[in-house]
C-alpha cells in the first residue's frame, strides 16, 4: 500500500514539474549564479548577433564594390581616371590598395621629374627603388584592409569557444545545489532534485545557443575575408606588372 502511495506523488509531482515551462522554472529559481551565467550569455548572444548582422551585410557591400571597381580598373585605360572612379567605392578594398599604389607611383613620378634621379646615376637601381616602394605602399595597404575587415570577428570566436564552459559552469552549479537540496532533505526525490537540475540544463542549453551560430558565422566570414584577401594579393600583382611594364621600363 504505501508503495502505491509513494508512486502517486511521485507521478503527481512529475505531472506538475511536466506543467511548467522553461520561463516558469527560471521565475522560480532562487540561485544567483545561474541567473549571472544566464545574463553573462544573453549578452554574450546579443552581442555576437549584432555582429553577425553587421558583418554579414559589409562583407556582401564589400563583395559588390570590390567587383564593380574591378571592371572599372580593366576596362579604362588611364590610371587618373581609375583613381577618380576608385573615390566611388570607398569600401572595396581593392581600391583602396590602388588608391595607395597610384599615390606612391605618383610620388615616384613627381620626384623623378623634379631632379632627374631617373636619368643620373644608376638607372637600374632607382627603377628597383620605385618598384620596391610602390611594392611596400600596396603591401601595406593590403594589411590594413584585412585589419578592417576582420574587425570583430574574433569576438565571434571568443564567443564560440568560452560560450558552453560558462554554460558548463552553470550546469555544474545547478547538480551542486540538487546534491545540496538532497542533503538537506534527507531525500532524493523528484521533488528535491527537479528544479536545480532543470535550471542546469537550460543553462547548457543557453550555452549551446550562444555558442553554435557563434561558430557557424565565424567560419563563414573567415572564408570570405580569406577569399577578399586573395583578390587584394591578386590585384596588387596584376598593378605591379602593370606599373612595372608602363613606368620603370
Amino acid at each position: 500500500m504505501w508503495d502505491a502511495i509513494w508512486v502517486q506523488l511521485v507521478t503527481a509531482q512529475a505531472d506538475a514539474t511536466a506543467h511548467k515551462g522553461i520561463f516558469d522554472i527560471l521565475m522560480d529559481t532562487n540561485s544567483w549564479v545561474v541567473i549571472a551565467v544566464l545574463v553573462l550569455l544573453a549578452v554574450l548572444s546579443l552581442m555576437s548577433w549584432y555582429i553577425i548582422g553587421y558583418k554579414w551585410f559589409y562583407l556582401r557591400s564589400v563583395h559588390k564594390e570590390s567587383l564593380k571597381f574591378l571592371e572599372v580598373f580593366w576596362e579604362s585605360k588611364r590610371l587618373d581616371n581609375i583613381f577618380q572612379s576608385a573615390e566611388q567605392f570607398p569600401k572595396a578594398p581593392v581600391s583602396q590598395v590602388f588608391k595607395a599604389g597610384y599615390i606612391e607611383l605618383s610620388k615616384l613620378k613627381k620626384r623623378d621629374q623634379s631632379d632627374g634621379s631617373a636619368k643620373s646615376g644608376d638607372p637600374m637601381r632607382v627603377q628597383l627603388s620605385g618598384i620596391e616602394n610602390v611594392d611596400r605602399s600596396l603591401r601595406r595597404a593590403t594589411s590594413t584592409e584585412m585589419t578592417q575587415l576582420e574587425a570583430m570577428v574574433p569576438f565571434l570566436a571568443t564567443v564560440g569557444s568560452t560560450a558552453p564552459f560558462i554554460g558548463l559552469f552553470g550546469t555544474v552549479w545547478g547538480i551542486m545545489e540538487a546534491f545540496v537540496n538532497i542533503n538537506s532533505a534527507g531525500a532524493a526525490g523528484l521533488d528535491v532534485v527537479a528544479g536545480p537540475i532543470a535550471e542546469a540544463l537550460i543553462v547548457t542549453a543557453a550555452g549551446l545557443f550562444a555558442a553554435i551560430p557563434s561558430v557557424v558565422f565565424y567560419n563563414i566570414f573567415v572564408n570570405r575575408i580569406r577569399v577578399l584577401g586573395a583578390e587584394m594579393e591578386n590585384f596588387s600583382s596584376d598593378f605591379l606588372n602593370i606599373v612595372k611594364r608602363h613606368f620603370f621600363d
